[in-house]
């Protein structure tokens, strides 16, 4: 067969136009159906032509959309783009016809080049070309500076202007939804053998040449300068080829492509444009990150939907319903195949009491809430997260360019077997095990990178050192985080220890780098350490600030916690928390002197932070480390200055006075004589007030205080009932707070002491200063109660196993 036979396109000159909606999956279709009967020589796709190259590598049996082409400049990594493709993109789908078929393939857009070095130049005043936005539907080239999504460079004026072909066209057609609009015309439009498969394109090209005859660029000024280089590309290629070259772009570009122009006033469009060296790859992309709501200007609402319809070999409404239903079925709901079949019929129903020629997402969504989810939104919002969007991930090859330190992420991926997911997840590590440590050295290194591929969260479980959870989510903008981040080394060890490095010789607050200590204890980054403690050791020098040195003293505690479960050596560490410990004992007292009330409730947390961590210093770190117990009881000479000076703030003297007995080193009965100076009338109630937040506010336990010791809330009670009337609403407040953080039943049982009167016997027991719910001894024969529960709890058979049983002596002391 000649060349002239075997070329077949749509009526007219030139080459063969294919103007399609970018994932669109009809659009799709149309273009496999269109290639396959046109066979032409060469196929143009709008795209970077720097990305030429890497076409070859979308028949790589590891390449898996989603995926997308990563323009970064080389000098910053920061600036990029993105141009993304699912498996149901209509540009994917005309590189995989041209690999199969063995015909070149070339991307035509603006290069990224430009794109990128524009975007900069004219960030405030102007628009620059780039992949943005094309009709029906757009095509945005994303920042990897926004951590949100994909950023649409066009100013706001401009945005105001534009005009949505696709609404447009839905518009004219009576439809107020233009996704409705679109599925009825294209997605469920059948393939006869004998339809015209190039009817559909001379249709939408017709269209938008009508639209930009209204509408002119529709306000995109970019557009002209993209469509003059795409001319040019089409020209070189006709040139090589023939006429037989089909072209497969946004349809908003068909008329301008078609248009007779001038190579002279093409390049004219294109002298002087800024350039910037630039690099590009395949990465990995996400069905989210396909969504509108992501922010990507070119998204679609469904793309877990969209990506069913052009996988679906048939009934796609069926087979539908019943992947929801083995969603439901997964999450332990019931679900039969009556329900499915019933689903079926409703959503056929409701397209045909609405006028559609097949039931569409719309008429799903109903059957499945009405039938398979019985009217609840909760479920349906799981099939939406889940299926309507889709969690899919895509793969790409080892092949593709890659940073150095990218390919050691990878590498430590595989290694830790810690694979990137699009689903959010949470993983529990137990650092006593080599794999687990492994991993969390790994996310804390990335995270001082800038990659927060993982987030710390509270463990469900113990809350020892030993273990950490984690919440993962891989994003598509991580992978520019970790081009950004190749400044810093070649493997991610080197980059987090330079980063570190480099962090702490210029931190301006002592915080800082204690927080940076901490995080190179928890990265086992023993390298970077001793620079980081030089750091540290100069800061603190320097700081005199009690403050500053009080909020770097629990951080550092931390570090030389996780230190012991992490084997690393902390002695330097210790030794420089206990100076700092120190320091803080030294300037406190006077520090907290003139402080107005917010000042002073900053300082209580201090004071909290810094109980907490010299406890901890305090202990010995390990077997024959003495600790510094010394410190512990200069830290309970310093609350005792604070406790009894009456010139500082109430809430500081409050809070020391709790301190100290709960340590046990102030008897009840001297705290109650305290606190009866406290609130006796001579004392301002509103000093008074912030004594008792000190004392029994925040959650400290203070509303079990006062259900346990009735003097103490008889105290507070007469004091709160003898506060003059002028005076109440001003303490109000204050007691608001301190109360509102108890838990209800706390308070319930705070409220019927009142109620009843401290000290009154309770009806029946014979018992004076009696508690609701409480007894004077305990009761053995309820703790015995519990023991099977406890042993099954345990691990332990019914025989008392590990030497539990009644008479043993830990059960005793439990009673």
């Amino acid at each position: 067969m000649s060349d002239d036979a075997r070329w077949r396109r749509s009526p007219g000159p030139g080459p063969l136009l294919l103007g399609v909606r970018h994932h669109g999956p009809g659009s799709a279709r149309a273009v496999r159906a269109a290639l396959d009967a046109a066979r032409p020589r060469a196929v143009l796709i709008e795209g970077p032509p720097e990305a030429d190259a890497l076409i070859p590598l979308a028949a790589d049996p590891q390449m898996r959309p989603p995926v997308a082409l990563l323009a970064h400049a080389v000098d910053e990594p920061g600036r990029s783009a993105f141009w993304p493709l699912a498996d149901f993109s209509p540009e994917w789908v005309a590189i995989r016809w041209a690999l199969e078929h063995e015909v070149p393939a070339r991307f035509i857009d603006l290069p990224a080049t430009h794109t990128l070095a524009w975007e900069q130049a004219q960030k405030a005043p102007a628009t620059p070309p780039g992949p943005e936005s094309d009709a029906p539907g757009t095509r945005t080239a994303g920042s990897g500076a926004e951590a949100d999504g994909p950023r649409d460079a066009a100013p706001a004026a401009e945005l105001r202007m534009r005009v949505d072909p696709l609404a447009a066209l839905a518009e004219a057609a009576g439809y107020d939804d233009p996704e409705r609009w679109w599925e009825d015309v294209v997605e469920h439009r059948g393939e006869a053998a004998d339809r015209d498969v190039f009817a559909p394109f001379a249709a939408v090209a017709e269209a938008m040449t009508a639209l930009r005859e209204a509408y002119g660029t529709g306000g995109r000024d970019r557009d002209p300068v993209r469509e003059a280089h795409m001319r040019l590309r089409l020209r070189t290629a006709q040139r090589e080829f023939g006429e037989e070259v089909a072209v497969v772009c946004g349809a908003w570009h068909v008329p301008a492509l078609r248009a007779r122009t001038t190579v002279a006033a093409d390049r004219e469009l294109l002298k002087g444009l800024p350039k910037v060296r630039t690099d590009m790859t395949w990465v990995p992309w996400t069905n989210r990150r396909l969504a509108r709501s992501s922010g990507y200007g070119a998204g679609i609402d469904s793309p877990g939907w969209y990506g069913h319809l052009f996988r679906a070999p048939d009934r796609p409404v069926e087979r539908w319903l019943t992947k929801v239903a083995g969603l439901l079925r997964e999450e332990d709901r019931i679900v039969s195949s009556a329900h499915v079949i019933e689903a079926v019929r409703l959503a056929r129903a409701l397209a045909v009491m609405r006028g559609r020629p097949l039931p569409g997402l719309g008429e799903t969504t109903d059957a499945v809430r009405a039938v398979l989810c019985e009217g609840s939104d909760v479920p349906l919002a799981l099939v939406h997260d889940r299926l309507v969007v889709g969690d899919a991930l895509g793969e790409v090859p080892e092949a593709a360019p890659a940073v150095p330190l990218q390919r050691d992420l990878a590498r430590e991926q595989r290694r830790l077997r810690l694979k990137p997911e699009a689903l959010e997840r949470e993983l529990e590590l137990d650092l006593r095990k080599e794999t687990d440590a492994g991993r969390s050295r790994l996310l804390h290194r990335l995270r001082l990178l800038g990659v927060e591929w993982g987030e710390p969260v509270r463990s469900r479980g113990s809350t020892g050192t030993f273990r950490e959870t984690w919440r993962l989510r891989w994003e598509p903008e991580l992978s520019v985080r970790v081009a950004e981040a190749g400044v810093w080394g070649t493997t991610v060890e080197g980059a987090a220890s330079a980063r570190a490095e480099a962090d702490a010789v210029h931190a301006s607050a002592l915080a800082e780098v204690t927080g940076l200590a901490e995080h190179c204890l928890l990265a086992g980054l023993a390298d970077a350490l001793p620079v980081v403690m030089r750091a540290l050791a100069d800061r603190a020098a320097l700081d005199t600030d009690v403050g500053h040195l009080a909020q770097a003293l629990p951080a550092l505690v931390r570090a030389l916690r996780y230190g012991d479960v992490r084997g690393t050596d902390t002695r330097a560490l210790a030794e420089v928390a206990a100076g700092l410990a120190e320091r803080v004992f030294v300037g406190l007292p006077p520090a907290c002197a003139a402080l107005d009330g917010d000042a002073a409730e900053e300082m209580r947390g201090h004071v909290d932070a810094v109980h907490t961590a010299v406890g901890l210093l305090a202990e010995p770190a390990a077997e024959g480390d003495p600790g510094h117990r010394d410190l512990r009881h200069r830290w309970r000479t310093v609350l005792r200055t604070l406790a009894g000076r009456d010139s500082l703030p109430g809430v500081l003297r409050g809070r020391a006075v709790r301190i100290l007995l709960d340590e046990g080193e102030l008897a009840p009965q001297e705290a109650a004589r305290l606190m009866g100076l406290v609130l006796s009338p001579g004392t301002p109630p509103a000093d008074a007030a912030a004594w008792i937040e000190g004392f029994v506010g925040g959650n400290g336990g203070g509303g079990m205080l006062l259900v346990h010791d009735e003097r103490l809330l008889g105290l507070v009670d007469a004091w709160l009932t003898g506060v003059p009337a002028d005076a109440f609403t001003d303490v109000l407040p204050l007691l608001r707070r301190t109360f509102s953080v108890y838990e209800p039943g706390v308070r319930r049982t705070i409220g019927e002491l009142v109620r009843r009167g401290p000290g009154e016997r309770i009806q029946g027991t014979g018992r004076a200063g009696g508690t609701p719910g409480f007894g004077t001894e305990a009761d053995t024969e309820r703790a015995d109660a519990v023991l099977p529960v406890l042993r099954l709890l345990l691990g332990l058979d019914e025989t008392g196993a590990g030497g539990a049983g009644p008479d043993n002596d830990l059960v005793g002391a439990g009673r």
